[in-house]
């Protein structure tokens, strides 16, 4: 068991160090965009990686323990680095020219992985927290289903460039993207269904703090990563049941977070029948 904790502790010291390495790195250019992506792309391999999930279902809760000061660094810098990636990606778009076309065969190959059965109805709202530079699920929702969705992000840089990427891919769509926090949102009674990003720290605290202002059949979907996943994304957590039930969760395999969606307790189920 030493052995495999070494292992580990050494393999994600140097996923840690390069994710910090590749946020330095950042200035407002595509100049690092293919040292974030590799780097991006071989922690991905890392985290899905069947082998290092048994390995790390092996250890003990001590274990954990002792490698959570580093699993919490690790999160953050990745996290970081993703909406940095984002950021990478749009400007790519905006100052290359690229196909419009390859980013929407991108959008379309990924619904049924991500969102196969979420369904929405003519009559819906849908909002997206942490809607990031390159807001694809807005795009894809609102594509598919030419319902209004909203993105926020606290991020004005991300916002600003999702805005130009909206314009370029989809500016007839009925996509608004806010750089305001979640409280600041004043038409929030009006969403049927909203969305959290996997990569946002204080979700389960926003979660708790939506019970008195979201409406009563409003369907949440949280993305979270737990066990090796939580490396890569901010994981589960209780809630209180007298205001959310955990309704469904979806586990994803092969991909780097899962599912979860709640409604308000004894709030009346939605008839516009939300799913993931």
């Amino acid at each position: 068991m030493i052995i495999i904790i070494n292992r580990l502790y050494q393999s994600l010291i140097l996923f840690r160090d390069r994710f910090v390495q590749a946020a330095a790195m950042y200035d407002g250019t595509t100049l690092y965009h293919s040292e974030l992506q590799q780097t991006i792309d071989d922690y991905t391999a890392f985290i899905t990686d069947e082998n290092n999930q048994q390995l790390w279902s092996a250890l003990k809760a001590g274990d954990i323990e002792e490698l959570h000061p580093l699993i919490m660094q690790l999160r953050d810098t990745s996290a970081h680095c993703v909406a940095i990636m984002e950021k990478y990606r749009a400007l790519n778009l905006l100052l290359d020219g690229d196909d419009i076309h390859e980013y929407f065969h991108h959008i379309e190959a990924s619904i049924e992985k991500e969102f196969g059965s979420f369904t929405v109805t003519a009559d819906s709202k849908v909002l997206l927290i942490g809607s990031g530079s390159f807001p694809m699920t807005p795009l894809l929702i609102a594509k598919r289903t030419g319902v209004e969705v909203t993105g926020i992000d606290i991020d004005s840089e991300a916002v600003e460039l999702g805005k130009q990427v909206v314009n370029r891919l989809g500016p007839e769509l009925p996509i608004r993207l806010e750089n305001l926090p979640l409280e600041q949102l004043h038409d929030i009674g009006k969403f049927s269904h909203i969305i959290f990003s996997s990569t946002v720290p204080v979700k389960y605290a926003l979660l708790d703090w939506l019970y008195d202002v979201a409406r009563p059949d409003v369907i949440v979907a949280m993305r979270y990563g737990d066990d090796l996943k939580a490396l890569f994304n901010y994981p589960m957590k209780s809630v209180d049941e007298h205001k959310w039930q955990l309704s469904e969760t979806v586990v994803r395999q092969g991909h780097v977070f899962d599912v979860a969606l709640y409604r308000k307790t004894l709030a009346p189920v939605y008839a516009g029948g939300t799913k993931i």
